[in-house]
């Protein structure tokens, strides 16, 4: 009996000593998809841009942040909606999200954004906040939607598209517990990736 008890130990200890390691596994593993995506991605809208005459992509009935997806990617791959063998816009980190609703308060979703993004089943946002207009009929968000590429000034720190929770922002990668449970303060040091102009991926 003190035997079993002594594997039964060790067998804990072990255990208490190889699950972080293997969390950070798991989680490198997830980043180096999701860098993978997003470089694919990257390429999808640049040969998009080519073929529009250097326009980046545009959409005057749907908004461009997630229907980007539907301009290009034809040309990364099988065309269709996403399903377990193209998930090349899932990050396989979008596990959950916040939902940030009228009363500016946060609330944690357990569920991958991707499931509820509108149209298209996609972690991952294009930089088309242009597209939004104020009550006056302006544009007074950034943007790069319906922009010439070759126009960009600096196409190295110009947001091409990014995972969802930069935009807010929160991070799948480094999940932390929010510092306020107000939308204008929820969150600090917010890690997510996200793909440039210049076509390199940062995290």
């Amino acid at each position: 009996m003190i035997e079993l008890l002594m594997v039964i130990a060790v067998i804990g200890i072990l255990a208490a000593l190889l699950l972080p390691t293997l969390g950070a596994a798991r989680e490198k593993a997830r980043r180096t998809a999701c860098v993978n995506n997003l470089r694919q991605i990257n390429v999808a809208v640049r040969l998009y841009s080519d073929d529009a005459n250097d326009a980046s992509p545009y959409s005057e009935t749907n908004h461009v942040w997630f229907y980007y997806k539907d301009l290009v990617r034809i040309y990364v791959g099988p065309g269709g909606a996403t399903t377990n063998e193209n998930r090349l816009f899932v990050c396989p980190a979008d596990t959950f999200y916040y939902n940030f609703t009228g009363d500016e308060q946060v609330y944690f979703v357990s569920k991958g954004f991707h499931t509820e993004t509108p149209g298209s089943r996609s972690s991952y946002m294009f930089n088309g906040a242009n597209q939004f207009t104020n009550s006056s009929g302006q544009r007074p968000l950034l943007g790069i939607a319906g922009r010439k590429m070759g126009t960009i000034k600096r196409p190295a720190r110009t947001v091409l598209v990014s995972e969802y929770p930069a935009c807010v922002p929160y991070s799948w990668h480094e999940p932390r517990r929010p510092i306020s449970d107000t939308a204008n303060a929820a969150f600090n040091n917010a890690k997510d990736m996200v793909t440039f102009v210049d076509g390199h991926v940062s995290f």
